[in-house]
């Protein structure tokens, strides 16, 4: 079960990119979207934490470190993809972005947390595999991936890592809800001055106000609550490429709502990454 709200999740993050991507074709301001997005998941969570406030554990000052940690790293993630989108392509970024599970297995072998076996290293090649066939970056316009592009969605997947070690040491002193609020409300106290109030109250005011409710539903509030739920006992390298259904669902938004097309080297690498992650999902169970 903790493997398949973690599927969950991912599947309503590809859904939120690709409201994202529509958002900011329309000119909203990149922080405005990581503040929303934020946002409105801490409204979700602090509804979770109201409802289930038993042992969250609030008193323990490890829990606001190491949950602040993990609020800086979603902040990060949230403000680098959206830079890299804007500055190159979302296919690009969302290639990036998911060197995560890099970042995370070597942080994993150093702490010790993580075995190194050749089975993992085979899985890792072979999701990246798939999410570059299934993304087609390869047949991206050089011209069209800038520095900042680069460089925003390296940082982007390092900031993920972040998070997900964030919350793993924070979960350790409360519960998964005040860990959320506690992440989410230090991504809006840092982004906020970045996005500025006027623009904030703007969006909220605009014709375009359901897209930055669904953002924040979908890819702050519904995803992250089972995504925490799921990672609390999920290691963190596994966790990490489960989420990577993510980009089945953000191409299967483009099919079905924005009429782009997949070609048949992209199905196969659709295929590459259900079948990795579906593996691995029935050998952790088993473990």
């Amino acid at each position: 079960m903790s493997t398949l709200l973690v599927v969950l999740a991912a599947l309503f993050w590809g859904l939120s990119g690709g409201i994202g991507a529509i958002l900011l074709a329309d000119g909203w301001d990149t922080f405005v979207l990581a503040v929303y997005r934020g946002g409105i998941g801490l409204l979700l969570v602090c509804v979770w934490l109201a409802l289930r406030p038993a042992r969250a554990g609030l008193g323990n000052y490890r829990l606001w470190l190491w949950s602040a940690v993990a609020g800086i790293g979603v902040a990060g993630n949230f403000s680098f993809y959206f830079i890299s989108i804007r500055e190159g392509s979302v296919a690009v970024a969302a290639t990036l972005m998911y060197c995560a599970p890099v970042f995370v297995y070597l942080a994993s072998f150093l702490l010790g947390l993580e075995r190194a076996t050749r089975a993992k290293a085979v899985a890792v090649v072979v999701v990246v595999l798939g999410i570059v066939l299934l993304t087609g970056v390869y047949n991206v316009d050089a011209q069209a991936i800038t520095p900042t592009g680069v460089g925003a969605g390296l940082i982007a997947g390092l900031a993920y890592a972040v998070f997900i070690f964030g919350f793993k040491y924070a979960a350790r002193h409360g519960s998964p809800q005040a860990v959320l609020a506690i992440a989410f409300a230090t991504l809006v106290a840092l982004l906020i001055a970045f996005a500025g109030v006027g623009s904030v109250m703007a969006a909220m005011n605009s014709a375009v106000w359901p897209l930055f409710l669904a953002l924040g539903l979908l890819g702050g509030g519904l995803s992250f609550i089972c995504y925490v739920i799921g990672l609390k006992y999920t290691a963190p390298a596994v966790a990490s490429l489960v989420a990577m259904v993510e980009p089945v669902t953000a191409s299967l938004f483009g099919v079905l709502v924005l009429s782009d097309n997949l070609a048949a080297v992209q199905f196969v690498g659709m295929a590459l990454i259900l079948v990795t992650v579906t593996s691995l999902g029935v050998s952790s169970g088993a473990r």
